[in-house]
């Protein structure tokens, strides 16, 4: 068991899923998605909210192919709420052009900007960029150490085996923050644990299924890590990003997010070879020791308040839309989410 840290940010992720509803049948196009995302970006500032994070992915069923370009959309509407990829495929990007797109939103939101790093659960845009799946743990390693010494330096000299070397020349513009924030994503392995504790970066783990208290020994790998690399822990920030919905009350919350969720995991389920999702596995996840954080404001602030109690987290991002959910329905439980249950969460924290 980890020593909590008092304060905590409260946030929402995003896919801008484009799933048919599993009621109507009908398809949201990738344009009206954009669009509707942008709008919920700005009422999560209006709320109060702290964070905001869009996950890009390269498949027919979402539209964040280019979370920075959403995120600089949604910039000059907002005023204080943070923008992040959630997360960016680093392994199949290039490092140069990750950082000036965000280098480039952290300008545009006058400081605000932040990279979240994975290596992609999802596999599309390796193919999609011509990148082989063999080089997958190599890509990310060579592509992160490009990407700090670029934040670290306005002049950079690097060499690796998957890019062309870089001898002495400027990345611009440069970000307003110094450094500009890079966040390790990862999904419960522990040697990304190890990896962003040595390198003394920020760690955010999606948990989406189990009891998230087993990722306890994660986070221990993670402070072990950065304190033998010499790190200040106090400097050090944990987040965590799980699936749910807020409604007016526990059960209509989980009755109406269940049928696009069920949709969503059986579509995902049978390209990763997963069992049948069904009320049961739902009702066992939402349950208060599980992953999905689906309810009335109270619940859902219970739970939230149960996980930073269990692992000392500062962030915690909602993840709104597991699939196609209405957009004034989406609106609605990003307002709950910023006005009942942040309150509550960190009234309780602040006591």
């Amino acid at each position: 068991m980890t020593n909590p840290a008092k304060t905590i940010e409260i946030g929402i992720s995003t896919f801008l899923g484009t799933t048919p509803d599993p009621v109507t049948g009908v398809t949201m196009d990738h344009a009206e998605r954009l669009r509707n995302g942008v709008e919920e970006i700005v009422l999560a500032d209006q709320v109060g909210l702290d964070v905001y994070g869009i996950g890009e992915h390269h498949r027919a069923d979402y539209a964040s192919t280019s979370p920075a370009i959403i995120l600089a959309a949604a910039a000059s509407l907002t005023k204080r709420i943070r923008l992040t990829s959630a997360v960016t495929v680093l392994s199949s990007d290039d490092p140069v052009r990750v950082y000036q797109n965000f280098s480039t939103l952290d300008g545009i939101s006058n400081g605000r900007a932040e990279i979240m790093a994975g290596r992609g659960s999802f596999i599309e845009s390796f193919p999609l960029f011509g990148q082989s799946l063999n080089d997958y743990d190599e890509l990310f390693e060579e592509n992160l150490e490009l990407l700090l010494a670029i934040r670290a330096s306005e002049k950079v000299t690097w060499r690796g085996g998957h890019r062309p070397a870089i001898n002495n020349l400027g990345v611009y513009p440069r970000s307003v923050q110094s450094p500009l924030p890079v966040w390790i994503a990862s999904g419960g392995n522990p040697e990304s644990a190890a990896r962003a504790g040595t390198l003394g970066l920020p760690i955010v783990f999606a948990i989406i299924g189990g009891m998230p208290e087993r990722f306890a020994p994660l986070v221990e790998i993670y402070k072990e890590a950065a304190t033998r690399a010499g790190h200040d822990l106090n400097t050090l920030s944990i987040a965590i990003h799980s699936h749910g919905f807020v409604g007016e009350t526990t059960q209509q919350a989980a009755d109406f997010l269940y049928p696009s969720t069920q949709a969503q995991m059986n579509v995902i389920g049978r390209e990763r070879g997963w069992p049948p999702y069904t009320r049961e596995t739902f009702d066992a996840a939402r349950s208060l020791r599980g992953a999905l954080y689906v309810g009335e404001p109270e619940y859902v602030a219970e739970k939230i308040i149960l996980l930073h109690k269990n692992l000392g987290i500062n962030r915690f991002f909602l993840h709104v839309d597991i699939s196609t959910i209405p957009h004034r329905e989406m609106l609605r439980t990003i307002e709950l989410f910023g006005t009942k249950v942040a309150p509550l969460v960190r009234k309780e924290l602040d006591r």
